[in-house]
């Protein structure tokens, strides 16, 4: 390779050119290296000490030479980096904005640097143009350039030797574990997950009291990093080797959780993503897995971040799909799960290593150390030096008309100077700076004020000089401020710690999970459940629904409770006669319980069935081909079985009694032959026969004379009491003319095997007997014993006991009853 030459500051006619051969490989090597170097010590890798870049270290700096302290103004940010390119930083504004901007990003940086006002980007976008934005200081940078006045830390020229910077912050933040970092050099790269500050500096006191302390030891105070973003980090193995080695890994997921997005249809909620990952990115790559078809079971996913709820990532769930399985899918193929990778490369003394948290924490508490040592001194200094100064004042003002007397009768300044030395004895420091003295300071008072000071002085002095004796106070001094910032700038954790085998077999766990773990919702045995609040759920398996004496709790009574698959389908009988059929699948699924089943998490009826203005559901029907015939209940008295099995196979609601204009059905079960079919009237007449005696029907009849009725009364309540069943007869009676829910009124309770069965088509025998205000029956219910009743708030209301006379009159209830189940 030839490289040419000229003579400098000649003209070009004569110049003469030399040629001047040079190794290829070597020109290379050199220029290479020189390039490497420049890059990992001047811009890619932080120092240990500070845990700042070159870049940040200078925007820090410059911000507190510009005065943007955290109480002042904001500024333009073009102002700051200006100000930086300028004096410091010999490298382009993009940079040196892109460096500030994520010093100001709450999600990118544990504790932020920067105040930023405007928009600083998101995980997402980026931020606005610095000539949009203003910044300054923010509280945690003070304490980072603290003492900077102070001869803490050595100064060193600027790249053009015009001002000079600091080599190192003094750093009373441990910023390169609280923050972490990220760089790529030539041939080196670090990446270091953030951290917890009160847990770092609680390590780190442990390390100042015990500086043999171990990995172990320190480990109990950092358990692991703590990420911005919060989520949960999955297996702890690979942090324990970064702690150990420097380098590790680990996996981080999103902070979830399950619910109902809306009241027929369950939801994954995301509140926290992964380190780095936005809502947009997990979005985008949902579409893509659905697309590809890796994903199954989503319908939608929604991103509802605010300002006031913070983040909100919605991903609907399609009927038919269990949660718990699609949320394994998602962290299998989305950014809701993802890798961090730590590799703790810092500059240590002006060499790249690879340093472990001991090793971290260490060059820290080294570098406090330093800078509370450097302080002393200079502040000892200060003190010794301003004593000196008033010491001499003080022999001044003692003897002040001699002083003045020296002073008038000298020729210049230097002779007053010399002869105040040779009179008073004093130094030239001391003879100068009485030369400046005011006149004002010579009253009374100021000699007060000075011996004051001076005692102060020598106190300082004396504690100054003791730290600087004492290595162990040196130490309780660091001790003491690094607990001062951690109480002043601490926060509690974010980050979810969760132990694991960790590395491969994490992959092999949660695969085994998700094996275990059924996409779609199996077709098990369960119970579709209707409460007379007017909501709706499934139980999670096929045992039956435990009674309502089995807890204390509030509950809701259930009117119609149907055993079917979750799969499977279910109708709804309302009061007007009318079929609505409802899938199983979109009922919430209840968890199981000791107790009576809560519905509080059960779906509105509203949402599952259109009701007409006036209907109402009154129960729930089977609709298999083998279930035994719906038995039905007209406020008229009559009294139908539908076929079993008549069920459209197209319809979504149909009829299953032909009703006259004006009647309403008032109950629904299931009724086999030899079942007891039971009308209560509103003049508490009780009527029951045997099922047998009502042949089963089509859907378009409308079926016959059940029970006989007075003039003006009605059928208040309909059922079937299956054969071989204990059953309990409840009736409550009031006045007709009360608004219903205002009065609680009597109650009776009476064995069903008292009341004698009489034919269809008659009118029964009396079942309650009206005191004084009475004249109908508000309420009735007929059961398996023993019964028991809610009021319009879910809480129990006492019944009274069973009473042997099966006409005798009620006991008045303390509360409305609502239901009786």
């Amino acid at each position: 390779m030839a490289r040419r030459t000229a003579t400098p500051d000649v003209p070009p006619e004569d110049v003469v050119e030399r040629i001047v051969d040079i190794d290829v490989a070597t020109e290379m090597e050199g220029s290479f290296l020189e390039y490497a170097y420049s890059v990992i010590y001047s811009r890619a890798l932080p120092d240990a000490r500070d845990g700042l870049k070159p870049v940040q270290r200078r925007i820090l700096f410059q911000m507190s030479e510009m005065g943007l302290r955290p109480d002042r103004p904001h500024v333009k940010s073009s102002r700051v980096v200006g100000d930086v390119m300028g004096k410091l930083h010999p490298h382009g504004d993009t940079a040196i904005y892109d460096a500030m901007v994520r010093m100001a990003q709450p999600f990118a940086l544990r504790l932020p640097m920067v105040d930023g006002h405007g928009n600083f980007g998101s995980l997402d976008d980026g931020p606005a143009a610095p000539r949009y934005t203003e910044a300054r200081q923010a509280p945690a940078a003070a304490q980072m350039t603290a003492g900077l006045d102070e001869d803490v830390v050595d100064f060193v020229p600027n790249y053009d030797n015009k001002l000079t910077q600091p080599e190192v912050l003094p750093a009373a933040i441990p910023n390169l574990l609280v923050n972490g970092a990220t760089g790529i050099a030539v041939g080196m790269a670090t990446n270091m997950a953030p951290h917890n500050l009160v847990e770092v500096v609680a390590a780190a006191r442990h390390l100042v009291a015990h500086p043999d302390a171990t990995l172990e030891d320190l480990m109990r105070f950092v358990p692991g990093p703590d990420l911005p973003t919060g989520g949960k980090i999955v297996g702890l193995d690979g942090v324990r080797d970064a702690y150990r080695t420097g380098r590790g890994a680990f996996r981080t997921r999103a902070t979830t959780r399950i619910e109902n997005v809306t009241a027929r249809r369950k939801g994954i909620v995301v509140t926290e993503l992964p380190y780095g990952v936005g809502p947009e990115k997990v979005i985008e790559k949902i579409k893509e897995g659905v697309q590809n078809k890796k994903l199954a079971g989503i319908s939608n996913a929604v991103d509802l971040t605010d300002r006031s709820h913070g983040l909100q990532l919605v991903i609907e769930i399609k009927t038919g799909f269990n949660p718990e399985a699609v949320l394994e899918q998602l962290y299998r193929y989305t950014p809701l799960e993802d890798s961090f990778s730590i590799n703790n490369v810092a500059l240590v003394e002006g060499q790249p290593r690879t340093l472990g948290l001991r090793e971290l924490l260490r060059v820290w508490v080294d570098h406090r150390i330093d800078v509370v040592r450097r302080r002393t001194r200079h502040r000892l200094a200060k003190r010794l030096e301003r004593l000196h100064l008033v010491q001499g004042l003080l022999i001044a003002i003692l003897d002040i008309d001699e002083v003045i007397q020296v002073i008038r009768t000298s020729d210049d300044s230097e002779a007053a100077r010399a002869r105040l030395r040779t009179v008073f004895d004093l130094s030239e420091p001391q003879a100068e700076y009485i030369l400046e003295l005011r006149l004002r300071r010579l009253t009374k008072f100021s000699r007060i004020e000075l011996e004051k000071e001076q005692q102060q002085l020598e106190l300082e002095i004396a504690e100054l000089q003791g730290i600087l004796a004492d290595e162990s106070l040196l130490r309780l001094v660091v001790s003491d401020e690094m607990a001062e910032v951690a109480a002043t700038y601490g926060t509690p954790r974010r980050t979810i710690l969760l132990e694991s085998s960790g590395g491969a077999s994490v992959t092999g766990a949660a695969a085994s999970a998700r094996s275990a773990t059924p996409l779609e919702i199996q077709d098990t045995p369960c119970w579709a459940l209707m409460s007379v609040t007017g909501l709706l759920a499934r139980t999670a398996g096929e045992e039956e629904p435990p009674r309502p004496d089995e807890r204390r709790a509030k509950h809701d009574v259930l009117q119609g409770a149907v055993s079917t698959t979750a799969r499977g389908e279910v109708g709804v009988v309302t009061s007007h006669g009318r079929m609505v059929r409802v899938s199983v699948l979109d009922l919430p699924s209840l968890p199981p319980t000791d107790g009576a089943p809560a519905l509080s998490g059960g779906v509105p009826l509203s949402e599952v069935v259109g009701l007409a203005p006036g209907e109402r559901a009154v129960g729930l029907a089977s609709l298999e081909p083998d279930a035994p015939p719906l038995a039905l209940g007209a406020a008229s008295g009559t009294v139908k079985r539908v076929a079993p099995g008549d069920v459209p196979g197209n319809k979504d609601a149909w009829e299953v009694i032909s009703l006259k204009a004006g009647d309403e059905i008032v109950g629904c079960a299931p009724a086999r032959d030899g079942d007891e079919v039971v009308f209560v009237s509103s003049d508490a007449s009780l009527l029951h026969f045997s099922a047998s005696a009502v042949r089963p029907q089509g859907r378009t009849a409308g079926g016959m004379a059940g029970i006989k009725l007075a003039a003006g009364q009605r059928a208040v309540w309909f059922g079937v009491v299956p054969a071989g069943v204990e059953a309990a007869v409840v009736t409550v009676a009031g006045s007709s003319t009360a608004l219903p829910g205002t009065q609680a009124g009597s109650a009776k309770t009476t064995p069903f095997e008292l009341y004698p069965g009489k034919g269809r088509a008659t009118g029964g025998v009396r079942a309650h007997r009206f005191l004084r205000g009475e004249d109908t029956l508000i309420l009735a219910w007929v059961g398996a014993a023993p019964p028991h009743a809610s009021g319009s708030a879910g809480q129990p209301v006492d019944l009274p006991a069973p009473d042997p006379r099966r006409d005798g009159s009620g006991v008045a209830l303390s509360a409305p009853v609502l239901a009786i189940g």
